[in-house]
């Protein structure tokens, strides 16, 4: 339950990093940023690998670079159904995935029990 916990909380910093470094990804509030870190998180255990599976093809073709697509999908699904969450363009997403990603990557890495 802590890890749970401590997933959502890097999530969520995340995502405030990459709100205030992409421009047109915007959140209202911090309970808005709280629903989008669990709502992505849900997402991307859900939605995600059903998304990867049928897209296995052009994945192939792109050598892995369409998974940022993917991401950048997942991301804006969220902003689509949660009020509070605007992001403005698909660039907007698709940078805000990649530093999503980033972020989330170093801050797990740095608190991950050795």
């Amino acid at each position: 339950m802590v890890g749970i916990i401590i997933r959502l909380l890097i999530t969520m910093g995340a995502m405030w990093l990459a709100s205030r470094i992409v421009p047109g990804m915007n959140f209202d509030s911090a309970t808005t940023l709280f629903w989008a870190a669990l709502f992505l998180g849900v997402v991307n255990a859900i939605v995600r690998p059903l998304l990867i599976i049928a897209t296995i093809p052009l994945t192939i073709i792109t050598l892995g670079l369409f998974l940022l697509v993917i991401n950048a999908g997942m991301l804006a699904l969220v902003a689509h159904f949660l009020a509070g969450f605007s992001i403005s363009s698909f660039w907007a997403a698709f940078f805000g995935a990649i530093l999503v990603s980033v972020f989330s990557s170093v801050a797990s890495t740095l608190t991950a029990e050795r």
